[in-house]
């Protein structure tokens, strides 16, 4: 029931928090409000969050700080960012650090909650997948476990931010397909951020670096020139 989920939401505007605050309790979610950054980085520590919520400028800690902060703890709580900074680089940054999406004020406050509500049930469905499928995934030498969310490469952990957890086992789970970077944008993501594919380019190169012996030429994430990304299967 929604009645269950929990939303932190991390911002200094009075008005827009209370209009959030309303439209979010009239779904039946949960709502702790954070006026500021100090105190939302507090909550964010103690919270078990379902979604956040969070502005960007913000006084003491930023919300791209928070945002940085959240994807260093262990379990991945959905985040959609909004801010009056409605620059590329912003929207980018705020991807790029782990964000699931990015509003630029004015927003509507509905097409939010809709969101939230989207990224609700995209969490939900990943989970149950993992739960579903159980199993590690194994290839060329990769251990992939959607339950621990862990990975190992002969043998030895990998330290991987939980936005490479999900692309890696997306791609693991389609060997040898070839993805393009907007759907790439839809399936791990959740959305089609149009315009910002290169946020994928960023990923896969992280990615790289921890799974490739050479990452400048590498065996298990191949480009396909013109069309996207694949996962090399061994003997694919």
């Amino acid at each position: 029931m929604n009645s269950a989920r929990r939303i932190l939401i991390v911002e200094d505007d009075e008005h827009i928090a209370d209009l959030l605050q309303l439209h979010l309790r009239d779904e039946g979610y949960a709502i702790t409000h954070a006026a500021d950054g100090d105190e939302g980085a507090r909550l964010l520590e103690q919270g078990h969050w379902d979604a956040i919520v969070l502005d960007i400028m913000l006084p003491g800690v930023d919300g791209l700080e928070i945002c940085k902060r959240a994807r260093t703890m262990d379990r991945y709580v959905p985040i959609i960012i909004t801010s009056a900074r409605s620059s590329e680089v912003h929207r980018i940054l705020g991807l790029e650090l782990g964000a699931d999406d990015y509003l630029a004020k004015p927003f509507s406050v509905l097409e939010l909650v809709a969101r939230v509500k989207a990224l609700l049930r995209r969490t939900e469905a990943l989970a149950r997948n993992a739960r579903a499928e159980a199993g590690a995934l194994v290839a060329d030498g990769l251990t992939i476990d959607p339950v621990s969310r862990s990975v190992t490469l002969d043998g030895k952990p990998l330290e991987l931010t939980p936005r490479e957890f999900d692309l890696l086992y997306f791609f693991a789970r389609h060997p040898n397909r070839v993805f393009s970077r907007l759907e790439l944008l839809n399936e791990v993501w959740g959305y089609q951020h149009d315009g910002y594919e290169h946020t994928v380019n960023t990923h896969i190169n992280r990615l790289r670096t921890k799974i490739e012996i050479d990452p400048s030429s590498p065996q298990r994430i191949l480009t396909a020139w013109g069309h996207g990304y694949k996962f090399a299967a061994p003997g694919g």
